[in-house]
Order: C-alpha cells, then structure tokens, then sequence
C-alpha cells in the first residue's frame, strides 16, 4: 500500500514547481525583485546540474529536484502561447495597425542589421562556417517576448518600440527555421518551396481564424456569461486561445502566432477584461515553469571552466545589439532616453535563440560544442535581462532626465488627475482657474515633458503600479480624477482604489454609456460619457441655432439625461441612479 501512495515523477516535479512559485513570488515581491531571476535560479537549484546531481548520492533529494527536465517543455512552451495571447488582449487590431510602420521598419531593419552584422563577425573573425555563421547570427538578434514584455508593457513609448520589435522577430521564426533547413548539407530539395506552402497555407488559416473569430467568438463568451460560471469562462478561453494555436502550428507556422490573433480577436469583444483576469494567473504560473527550464539548462560547472569566453561573448552581444537598437530607434525619432532604454532591455538573447541553435544543430549546421556554448551565453542573457531593465531605465534617466515622482507637500491635499493628455490637461485648467491645486501623473513621458513645458503640475509615474499615488498623497487627495482612454486600464483602477480607500472620490472618464455602467460597477464615485455629453452638447447647439427657445431646448436635455441615468442604473445592475454632474444647470 506503501508503495501505490508514493507520489509519481510528473506529481512530485508539479509539487516542486508549485513549492517553488510559492516561494519565489511572495519572496521576491517582498524585496522588489522581478520574480524572473527567482524562477531562473530556482531552476538552475533544483536541475539536473544542481541538486539533481546529488540525487545518487542522496537519494531523497529526488523529491526537491525535476526528474524529467525534457517533460517540462510543453508546459514552458504553453506558457509562452499564453503571453502571447495575453499581449494579444491588451491590444487591438486598430492599434496593431498604428504599429505597422514601426513593426515592418524598426522591426525588420533591428533583425536584420544585427542578425547579418553577428554573421559577419562570427564568419570572418571567428572562423565559423558561413552557414552556421547565418544559423548564429540571426539566432543571437532574437530578443525574449516572454521576459521583455511583461518588464516594458505596452502602453509606454519602451514598451511600443519593444513591442513592435518582439512582433517582427516573431512573424520571422518560421521562415529563418526553415532557412536553415534549407541551407542543411543533406537538405532536400524542394525545402523553400516548403517554405512558400506553409506561407500560404498559414496565410489561409490566419484568415479564417479572423472570420470565424468575428463571428463566433461574441456569441460563444456571451453564452459563457449568461451561465455565471467562471470555469466555463475558463474552459472558453482555454479553447480559443488552444484550438487557434493548434490550428497555425498545423500548417507549420509558429502557434504562437495563433495565440496572438485569439487575443486580438477577444480583445475586440466586451468580454475581454474577465478573459484576461481569469486567464492571468495561469499565464504566470506557466511563464515560471519556462523560467525553470532556462535555469536547468544552466551549467555552473561548465561556465566555471569556460568563463573568459563565456562571459565575453555575453558582453560583447549584450553590447552591440543594445547600441544598433538604440541607434536605429535615434534614427527613427525616438527621444534619447527612450532609445537608450529600449536599446539596453533588449539586448539579451530570446527563448526563440535556443530554437533556433536547436533548429541549426540538427541540421548539421553548427557541432554540438558550439551550440551548447551558446545555450549557456543564451541563458546567462535571459537571467540578466530584470538587471538590464534597470540598467537601461537608469542610462536613459541620465542621458535624458525624466521628471521625478512629485511626493505630496504635506500641507494642503491636492485632487490627483491620473492622465496628462488633451482631458487631464483640460481638468487642471478647471482646477486651476478655482485655485484647487493639483497634481497629474503619466507613463508616457512625453506627456509629461510636454505639459511641464506647458506649466502644468505633472510628474511621470504609472498610477496602476507601486506606491505612485500614495507618494503624491491619495491618503488625503479630495478626489481622483481618471482621464485615460484606457477603458479596462481605467475600470481596474477604479476597482483597485475603491477596495483601498472605501471614501475616495472617483471621478471617471468614460467611453460611452456601456463603460461608465462598468466603471459605476468597480466602484466609481461619477464616470462621464464623453459620447453623451458631446451629443447632447451638438444637439443644444443645432436646435437653438434652428429657433426652438432655449427652455425648452435645456429641459429636453435633462430629460435625456434622466433617461440615461435610468439606463445606467439598470445596465450597472446598481441599487442607485447615478448622478450625471456634467454641467452647472443639472440638479
């Protein structure tokens, strides 16, 4: 009976992993440390270069360490399908189309520019072959989407330019993996014409995920809804971002681009913010397990005995690649400091390199020496990667100083606006113009550089992260106004300051009736649709200008009004109708 209790080797490696996201999360946090080099370490701790060869000598350290480090690859790999469609949720397909000029340009220009330069250099310095020179240097211009993304976002001016990067590199794996099928010394013939089928044949799937999408996709979560059950809003979610993935890795192209198209599509639909808060936790979890895998990889041995090599080929790429992005993003006029940033964070090597070098071994490309060299350099890249986010935030802080975070004055409370665009500037005017003073905070830089030229109080800070408003003083802050246009940025904001400070005054910028309805249910204490006001504002203007008397005009848009606080009542299933405080005439 002894014997059917012990646990299994699948068991005890996902009581390892759970145990060490037990630890690493709340450990890390407690210090602010990013969790991605708790996880590398973790790994490199309980692999088979760590404790795991100990195991002969001391048996019951099976228990603490990964017995089957090659069984852990789908679920790292699945972690990295799920950030995709993370990111995919988080943007939309308006906003990837802003991007085009930045994702086929800077994009392709960094790959290549990097990727031929590390060719040349690995050829004619270093004596490689050509074709593994190519095999090299293409896999070593690759930077981590599964590591940068979750330090950059996506919303800052970093965090756009990485992105837009990280989108190109991951619409070039396949044709480079077969490139170097291609140029493999017993390839068979035909290998690009391969490439040419699986491009069309992806290309057709890709289409038809965004037909069926749009068609599909609405009705199957409303049904989700209407059950109020959060697991088959899980199992939804799962199959979607699942089938998509399954459905480009058929034809050959990556699934991480079938995740990626699953996320825009659901972030086209209103379900998309309970997508994303049910989807997050496994996103994370499974992103730790990829992390794991990087540190089993990890020889601590072998970097000993190789460590002047090693550590100057993690220099010497960490180095030219941060001055080439840097450089093409100056050129491309990006601020100083935005580029040197960018430029830094995305100089280490990619989880798409280790493909890649596998891809070029196997096809006899490159010995199996130099691959497992440059795994380590890889590796070595991917834990340093939180120390360049730092390093690079710090260098593009010097070369261009972004203002420091205001802290409150102590004395008088001041409204805080979260938003410095053309509505939070608009907002200061009004508190300025009554001697109410102020503060307003942005992540974008820019803004904020823009409206401190203009004289408005503005620091640079993001309010949905760390203790930035409670340094301003939202203990004492009269109120909180929200300006972003950010609809599921502003309703979890809301949410958020609600359940911290239960007296709070939220006063919320709202898309259109439907979100000041979701904004009421997070907790908001008004939320303005800026659609409404501007509707009703043109139809005063057209119906007194026609010759109906004002009265009449005015009462007709308070009725109107009525009928929308009605509305809002019912939609926000409140126990309340909301007051529409958006003029001096209303009661």
């Amino acid at each position: 009976m002894a014997g059917e209790l012990a646990p299994s080797p699948m068991l005890s490696d996902a009581l390892v992993i759970l145990g060490a996201a037990g630890i690493v999360i709340p450990v890390f946090a407690r210090f602010r440390i990013t969790p991605i080099i708790g996880f590398i370490l973790i790994g490199i701790a309980v692999g088979p270069y760590g404790l795991g060869k100990l195991v002969p000598q001391v048996p019951w350290l099976e228990h603490v360490t990964i017995t089957n480090a090659e069984g852990l690859k789908p679920f790292a790999e699945f972690g990295i399908i799920l950030l995709l469609f993370a990111i995919g949720l988080e943007l939309s397909f308006n906003r990837l189309w802003q991007l085009r000029k930045l994702v086929f340009g800077l994009g392709a220009l960094e790959l290549l520019i990097i990727g031929s330069s590390l060719a040349a250099f690995l050829g004619f310095v270093n004596g490689q072959a050509w074709t593994g020179a190519i095999a090299l240097g293409f896999a070593l211009a690759f930077s981590s989407t599964a590591i940068v993304l979750p330090i950059s976002g996506t919303k800052t001016p970093v965090g756009r330019a990485a992105l837009s990067m990280l989108l190109f590199e991951d619409i070039m794996i396949v044709p480079i993996v077969f490139i170097l099928g291609a140029l493999a010394p017993h390839a068979q013939e035909g290998g690009l014409e391969g490439l040419v089928d699986t491009l069309w044949q992806g290309g057709l799937v890709v289409l038809a995920l965004l037909v069926l999408g749009r068609l599909a996709l609405p009705r199957l979560f409303a049904q989700a809804a209407r059950t109020k059950s959060p697991e088959l809003f899980l199992a939804a979610s799962l199959l979607v971002v699942i089938g998509a993935s399954l459905a480009t890795a058929a034809t050959g192209l990556s699934p991480i681009v079938g995740a990626l198209i699953a996320g825009l599509l659901i972030a086209e639909t209103e379900y998309h913010a309970e997508v994303e808060t049910i989807m997050d936790p496994f996103k994370g979890l499974a992103l730790g397990v990829f992390l794991i895998t990087v540190g089993m990889s990890i020889n601590l041995l072998t970097i000993w005995e190789n460590l002047g090599p090693i550590m100057l080929a993690v220099v010497g790429v960490l180095v030219f690649k941060a001055i080439v992005t840097g450089t093409l993003l100056r050129l491309m006029g990006a601020r100083r400091g935005t580029s040197a940033e960018t430029g830094v964070l995305m100089a280490s090597p990619s989880e798409t390199t280790l493909i890649v070098l596998t891809a070029a071994s196997s096809a006899l490309l490159i010995d199996a020496e130099t691959a497992q060299f440059w795994q380590i350099v890889t590796a070595i890249g991917l834990t340093v990667t939180p120390l360049l986010a730092r390093l690079g935030r710090a260098l593009g802080r010097r070369v261009e100083p972004v203002p420091e975070l205001v802290e409150s004055d102590g004395d008088e409370p001041r409204t805080i606006i979260v938003g410095a665009g053309r509505v939070g500037r608009l907002v200061a005017d009004m508190l300025s113009r009554h001697n109410k003073p102020y503060v307003a905070i942005d992540s974008d830089s820019d803004l904020i550089e823009r409206a401190k030229r203009e004289g408005y109080r503005a620091t640079f800070g993001d309010a949905a992260r760390g203790d930035a408003l409670s340094r301003l003083g939202i203990e004492t802050a009269p109120a909180v106004v929200l300006t972003m246009d950010e609809p599921v940025l502003a309703q979890r904001l809301v949410a958020k300051l609600r359940a911290a400070y239960p007296e709070l005054l939220i006063v919320a910028r709202a898309r259109d009736p439907e979100h000041a309805a979701a904004l009421y249910r997070a907790g908001a204490s008004h939320a303005v649709p800026e659609t409404l006001e501007a509707t009703l504002q043109l139809s005063e203007a057209v119906l007194v200008d026609i010759g109906v008397a004002m009265g009449p005009v005015i009462a007709s848009i308070h009725e109107k009004r009525d009928e929308f606080r009605v509305q809002l009542e019912r939609d926000g299933e409140l126990d309340y109708r909301p007051k529409l405080r958006t003029t001096t005439n209303e009661a």
